[in-house]
Parts: structure tokens; sequence; C-alpha cells
């Protein structure tokens, strides 16, 4: 009879450890689908951002282009919490949040002043079309994520990756002023639309690079 247990209790452990192995898998492809994604939206929304002259669509691409490097460190956590789940940040973790935080910083003084200029000199852009396009996959991919990394962060009981998925309504919002930015202009024509758009995206990426350098020199999660 102990026997039976014994080798019961073997066998629930290797199961139990299989689906930890694969959930942590799915937690990094998601990671990677994120890469991935932040790459496609940075491309295209900045090529047509400049080609549209959209300062938000332009400035949603660039802040996609930062959003890779973060999600690099994403990435680089995931395979450390399954190495050993009780491991600290590390120096390349840190340096991406750094980075990151830096670009972002970067990105809201550009934005600031661009929207500035663009009020004074009473510019609008040629079409705002692609951003709504564009906002709108971006939602729908985003939602996507970040349900099901919150499936995976609860599933494994990780706190790191339940709050990368809560850091992924962060593009959610993003992309909803995208979305509402280019949607009033193309109904309305409001010439100052492009540029409302752009300082609520530029409020939004300083509390991303605000919460990167706290992040950065702390152990604390994101909470976005």
């Amino acid at each position: 009879m102990a026997l039976l247990l014994m080798q019961e209790l073997r066998l629930n452990y290797k199961l139990m450890n299989k689906n930890i192995s694969r959930l942590f898998q799915t937690a990094f492809i998601l990671s990677m689908a994120t890469i991935i994604i932040a790459l496609a939206e940075a491309f295209f929304s900045t090529y047509f951002g400049f080609k549209d002259e959209s300062l938000t669509l332009f400035g949603f691409g660039v802040g996609s282009f930062i959003e890779v490097i973060s999600a690099v460190g994403v990435a680089y956590m995931i395979y450390r919490i399954q190495r050993n789940a009780e491991s600290k940040r590390s120096q390349f973790e840190k340096t991406a949040l750094k980075i990151t935080g830096g670009g972002f910083y970067i990105l809201v003084a550009g934005l600031l002043i661009s929207a500035v200029y663009n009020i004074y000199i009473r510019h609008v852009p040629a079409s705002t079309l692609s951003g709504i396009i564009i906002s709108l996959i971006s939602i729908v991919l985003m939602l996507l994520l970040y349900f099901f990394k919150m499936k995976v962060g609860r599933r494994l009981g990780s706190d790191a990756i339940i709050a990368d998925a809560e850091c992924t309504k962060v593009c959610i919002y993003m992309s909803g002023i995208l979305l509402i930015s280019s949607g009033v202009y193309y109904l309305t024509k409001f010439i100052y639309t492009d540029s409302i758009g752009t300082i609520l995206l530029a409020y939004l990426s300083y509390k991303e690079g605000k919460e990167c350098f706290e992040k950065a020199v702390s152990e604390k999660h994101c909470s976005c």
C-alpha cells in the first residue's frame, strides 16, 4: 500500500513539473509574440506616421520601438524565474529597464516640443486612416496578449508574469489614444486633435519611463 502511494506521489510530481514547464514555455512564447507585435507596430506606425504627417501615429511607433527593449527584458525574466523562482532581478533586466525609461523620457521631450510647434503652425495630418487601422489591430492583439498572460500568470502563481500582463494595459491605453485622436480628426477635421493626442501620449510615456526607473532600482514588479 505504501509503495503504491509513493508511486502515485512520484507520478503526480512528474505531471506537475511537466505542466509547470509547459506553462513557462507558453509564457516565453507570449513574450516573443509581444516583441514581434511591438516591432510590427513600430515599423508600420513610424512609416505611416511620417507619410501621413500624423505626429500621434509617429510617436506611437517610436514608443513601440522602445517597448521592444522592455519586452526583451521580460523574456529574459521569464527564463530566469523558470530556472529559479526565488532569484533577484538580473543586471541585464535592470539595464533594459533603464534604457527603456531613458528612451521614454527622450520621447516625451520630442513629443511635447513637436506638439507645441504643430499647434503654433496649425499643422494637420494628411490623413489619419492608417492610425485608425493600426490602433484597432493593436487593441485586439494586446487584449489577447493580456488575457493569455494573465491566465498563465495565475496558473503559475507568478506575480512577475501577472504584473507583465497588467503592463500590457498601458499599450492598450496608448492604442486607445491613437484610435480616438485619429478617429476624431477623421470625422471632424478639428485641427488640434493630432497635437492633443500627442500630448496625451507623452503623458503616458512619462509614466512608463518613471515606472521603469523605479523598477530598475528595486525589486518592485510592474504595476503600471
